[in-house]
């Protein structure tokens, strides 16, 4: 290798194996597909955990673009051991980045594969590769005057379906469970077979993006979250856009008010008198997407306290909790659940109701309008610079959608971050029957101590919560196999059993959501 050249090898491949197998990527894909020198690896490199670049640093990357050279790397692959680390669009802010689980491996990078095969406005449904981002997605859809929605992430512009569905993503209008909205998968074994989930198996069928199941066991969960194959294409479910949206706000005044706000959501949820994924988000978190706390609030080390907080309530005209929710459809149907909404709310008997028309295009009312009107933006990116130094690491645990529960967790994690000289940014997102609790742990990547104390933090806060009987739905790739261990060994098992007989050479992606057979169970 030159000094130039990458020096970091894959687990248990020579330096001549790694050599062969660089040079069959560079006859397959050609020399520019194929990158081994340091600074064109820098940007598979950057994350935002609490380690240093190194720890998750590539081998080398190589970029295809189509299903023939997918099966042709994996063939190579096969050929000598190499570990593959496929991203799609390659952003996965706060949950890992582009870099691999496990230092050394080989990205498979498959942003050059962008095409939108196919959409149909008439059944709403569309067909994407894993380069296609939301915002490739939404122009094509407004320059083609096809009234569809989209559904996607706070990422949104520059993430993409593909990426985000097959991590369990979630969004924020009708269609925000990603992974109930998809339909039908294309993808490569670790043998190079190409496998089509649903109908996509039966010669000339038409419904392989409309009817889900097919024949025998429906498998598409098993290409989520996992390292079993390399999704190549994607039938995603789109919602007709309705003519009337109406999305509002109600401010909650108070940090313990969170229990009664989830007991006035649930039922509102589960009949689908509010049909999108509710936001329950806290003073921190909508500060942070707008300001700094350096430069307006304090420069003092540590947790922000109390005191500050309702300074930021104050000045910002936030609530201690704020809520953003929309209803959609008819004239008639938003009118009546318009009603019963804020009958809801009048016999709760507190919470400041804000609508459009009041908020006009102020933030953080207008990122969210927008979230949950399927317009990208990307906005909720301050949160990195509420604290500076690129540091973030997203801790998402699950719960029933019960006002005790949320009480519960968010004083656990207020408590534990706090005690590490940290912020609680929160927020809750209300599904049908369950909370995602997600919160963004910021801090500065720049400090060594405050990394330090973030890790301790992550670690503690893993450790808690599972004590309480909560575990996280998602995770960055630092985390990813204490997080399996949460789980029970059966689960383990079961998913090693699965990847010996798929993937014996152990070269997809090993480790990715603590699947690897080196660390066999």
């Amino acid at each position: 290798m030159s000094e130039k050249t990458n020096s970091i090898l894959p687990r248990g491949v020579e330096l001549s194996e790694f050599e062969k197998a660089v040079q069959k990527f560079r006859a397959l894909l050609g020399d520019e597909n194929v990158l081994v020198e340091h600074e064109q690896l820098v940007p598979y490199e950057k994350i935002m955990m609490s380690v240093e670049n190194t720890a998750h640093a590539p081998s080398a990357a190589v970029t295809a673009t189509t299903v023939e050279q997918i099966q042709g790397v994996v063939k190579i692959c096969n050929e000598h051991k190499i570990p593959v680390w496929t991203v799609s669009t390659g952003r996965n802010f706060g949950y890992g980045s582009s870099a691999p689980v496990m230092r050394g491996q080989v990205i498979l990078d498959l942003k050059k594969m962008n095409k939108i095969i196919h959409v149909d406005p008439e059944l709403c449904t569309a067909l994407v590769e894993p380069g296609v981002t939301y915002q490739q997605l939404y122009d094509y859809l407004a320059d083609n005057n096809i009234p569809l929605m989209l559904s996607f992430s706070a990422p949104s512009a520059i993430a993409g379906p593909l990426g985000n569905t097959i991590d369990r993503g979630v969004g924020y209008t009708p269609y925000g469970e990603h992974f109930m909205m998809q339909c039908g998968m294309e993808v490569v074994l670790a043998n190079g077979d190409v496998y089509r989930t649903g109908m996509g198996g039966v010669k000339g069928d038409k419904a392989w993006q409309v009817f889900k199941w097919g024949y025998g066991p429906t498998l598409d969960g098993m290409f989520t979250q996992s390292n079993y194959g390399i999704c190549t294409k994607m039938g995603i479910w789109l919602m007709p856009r309705p003519p009337v949206f109406k999305p509002f706000e109600i401010q909650f005044e108070e940090d313990s008010d969170i229990s009664e706000i989830v007991e006035f959501i649930r039922p509102l949820r589960i009949n689908q008198v509010i049909p999108n994924s509710v936001v329950i988000a806290n003073v921190l978190w909508e500060a942070a997407t707008c300001d700094t706390r350096r430069v307006q609030y304090t420069t003092e080390p540590g947790a922000t306290s109390d005191a500050i907080l309702k300074q930021i309530q104050k000045d910002k005209k936030l609530g201690a909790w704020n809520v953003y929710a929309a209803l959609y459809g008819t004239q008639e149907q938003v009118d009546a659940n318009w009603n019963i909404v804020t009958n809801a709310l009048k016999k709760l008997g507190k919470g400041k109701l804000i609508t459009q028309e009041e908020a006009g295009n102020t933030q953080p009312f207008k990122y969210r309008a927008e979230l949950m009107s399927g317009v990208p933006n990307l906005q909720e990116f301050g949160l990195y610079n509420w604290r500076g130094g690129g540091g973030s690491m997203w801790f998402a645990p699950v719960s029933q959608a019960r006002g005790s529960e949320c009480d519960k967790q968010k004083t656990l994690a207020k408590t534990i971050i706090n005690k590490h000289g940290l912020d609680y940014v929160g927020e809750f997102i209300v599904g049908w029957r369950d909370m995602h609790h997600v919160i963004d742990l910021v801090y500065n990547r720049a400090d060594p101590d405050e990394m330090k104390r973030a890790d301790a933090c992550f670690n503690e806060l893993l450790d808690e919560f599972e004590k309480e009987g909560y575990a996280v739905y998602r995770v960055n790739t630092r985390f990813q196999e204490r997080v399996a261990q949460s789980y029970g060994p059966v689960k383990r098992r079961l998913e090693h059993t699965l990847k010996r007989a798929l993937d014996p050479n152990n070269i997809l992606a090993p480790g990715k959501c603590g699947i690897d057979l080196e660390n066999n169970l």
